[in-house]
């Protein structure tokens, strides 16, 4: 089903993931202004726009160009609001954002729209083209970058991005492959890795690691991850809050330890002394959170998901 703007109207079926914790830990008051720099289709951030009263304001962000054409037909006319389309990672690039935040919302990885939609090649379980760019406006897709990649680059990329075991059969295969029939469809990655990796693991299909690892390269979400980050920090004001969800482990490492290191505390090391950290700029707001079992069981695709929040500390601590 498509609206008036050719837009999907698929707000309905995305059920957002650990909305009511992401929000409370976000403690949105009327006047202030929040930054949810991962629109997708919206759920965190219209339980965001309805705690703001008249003075309060609301960015919205997305680097993909659906999500933000469903912003605008929602929320184009709402004056409390702005939107742009553009990654995260540039948050502090944006005039919006020089006032300060009092909040910023991440909540990274793909979305179920983009899952759902077999022509974005997100997923192994249609056949479809592969792309895989959340931002199909520009970079390259995952067919172009394995058409010309080596084969010690893709296995680099399955090892460290995916953590897939089988990553240098796997490149090798590709590599042995795509000159008689370059990868340009989904099913023909997955099939290939099914070939070479075999269903081992009950309930997870095989080419699962190798599509997340291509996901992440083609898109450069680690890099745009620490970046959106350190802008985030940059822009929340005193008692601002950091509010990111993720959803695999290499994501979470790279939260907690921005937390961690930027919270003053000293850093211990095997291999020499404790080494004391730079002035607290960071507070942990209780532990990392996870979904509750009512969550996973009405929605499975939530299982992976791990809330962190901090708090911006005022100056006088930080300094």
């Amino acid at each position: 089903m498509r609206d008036g703007t050719g837009v999907r109207s698929v707000q309905l079926q995305h059920v957002p993931v650990m909305l009511g914790e992401a929000v409370e830990g976000l403690s949105v008051h009327a006047d202030g202004r929040y930054l949810d720099g991962t629109f997708g289709r919206g759920g965190h951030a219209r339980v965001v726009l309805s705690r703001l009263g008249p003075a309060g304001r609301l960015l919205l962000m997305d680097r993909d160009p659906t999500a933000i054409a469903a912003a605008r037909a929602e929320f184009a006319d709402d004056a409390r609001v702005a939107i742009r389309h553009a990654n995260f990672s540039s948050l502090a690039e944006w005039d919006e954002t020089a006032a300060g935040l009092d909040g910023v919302l991440l909540d990274l990885g793909v979305s179920s729209p983009q899952l759902d939609e077999a022509a974005r090649g997100f997923s192994f379980m249609a056949d479809a083209p592969l792309d895989m760019r959340m931002d199909t406006t520009q970079g390259e897709s995952a067919a172009d970058f394995l058409a010309h990649a080596s084969e010690r680059e893709i296995a680099d990329v399955l090892w460290h991005y995916g953590e897939e075991r089988h990553s240098r059969r796997i490149a090798r295969a590709i590599v042995a492959d795509r000159d008689a029939t370059p990868f340009t469809r989904t099913g023909q990655l997955a099939a290939l890795i099914e070939r070479i990796v075999g269903r081992r693991e009950p309930g997870k299909h095989p080419a699962t690691r190798s599509f997340q690892a291509l996901r992440i390269r083609v898109n450069g979400e680690l890099d745009a991850l620490q970046q959106g980050l350190d802008a985030a920090l940059e822009r929340l004001k005193p008692g601002g809050r950091l509010a990111v969800i993720s959803f695999h482990s290499l994501e979470d490492r790279a939260v907690k330890l921005f937390i961690r290191d930027h919270s003053g505390r000293v850093q211990n090391s095997r291999r020499g002394p404790p080494v004391q950290g730079a002035p607290a700029q960071l507070a942990a707001v209780g532990k990392a959170q996870f979904p509750s079992e009512a969550e996973l069981a009405a929605n499975p695709r939530s299982r992976s998901a791990v809330l962190r929040v901090a708090e911006k500390l005022p100056r006088e601590v930080a300094a």
